[in-house]
């Protein structure tokens, strides 16, 4: 019966977040006719004023994202041609990771050069946990066994780093850069400034599902560890 509670709560913990992130961004997600522009214009016109007009606006199928390799913005579909609240909320959210780049801010540095050493320890963690069945077979001593569970805990270490490191970009490029532009330049109305808000805030905390699971990944090796 506990094992049953702690189970549905873990899952819980690991949903919620990502339920919330989907809820609030489909609430604000339909389009108004008082919002004079898409969030493609709304993203070009920020990163001319910010004089970055060499970083393009493109229209992407794998979410909404910043390419710091391309130096591109790139918006879903619904962003992208969207006059909505959340096409406006996120596009500037977006193009304030451009605005981080182009600053060389230490905190966006630190999470690109993670994130590069990620890429190189995700292959590694593909191609160790497809062979971690066949390697416990070898490993008959209890050193081995060991040694082997330690590679999976750093590998997946590596995730955990670079989610830590994305929270605080996350969170500048909402809350320090997104809103101040948004409420200054009168790009939405006052009353509408509390549904940009939490749509900033799902923006900032949409990697926090991920985090969560692979927090928990982590947990289950550090106890197979002990």
């Amino acid at each position: 019966m506990l094992f049953a509670v702690l189970a549905l709560l873990l899952l819980a913990v690991i949903v919620l977040p990502q339920f919330w992130v989907r809820h609030t961004l489909a609430k604000h997600g339909d389009d108004r006719p008082d919002i004079p522009g898409t969030g493609g214009e709304l993203a070009r016109h920020l990163l001319d004023r910010f004089s970055l007009p060499d970083v393009p606006v493109e229209t992407s199928d794998r979410g909404d994202h910043y390419d710091p390799q391309a130096r591109a913005v790139h918006l879903s579909e619904n962003v992208y041609s969207g006059r909505s609240l959340t096409a406006v909320a996120v596009a500037a959210h977006e193009v304030s990771h451009a605005v981080q780049h182009a600053n060389g801010e230490r905190s966006f540095r630190a999470w690109q050069g993670l994130a590069r050493f990620a890429m190189v320890t995700d292959k590694a963690a593909g191609i160790f946990f497809i062979a971690a069945p066949f390697l416990a077979i070898l490993a008959r001593t209890p050193m081995a066994l060991v040694a082997l569970l330690a590679v999976g805990v750093g590998l997946l270490s590596v995730r955990v780093l670079v989610t830590l490191a994305t929270l605080p970009v996350e969170l500048d490029a909402s809350f320090g850069k997104a809103l101040p532009v948004l409420e200054k330049g009168a790009y939405v109305s006052e009353t509408d400034m509390p549904a940009v808000r939490s749509v900033l805030k799902a923006a900032a905390l949409t990697y926090l599902a991920a985090a969560l699971i692979t927090l928990v990944d982590l947990a289950r090796w550090v106890r197979l560890l002990r």
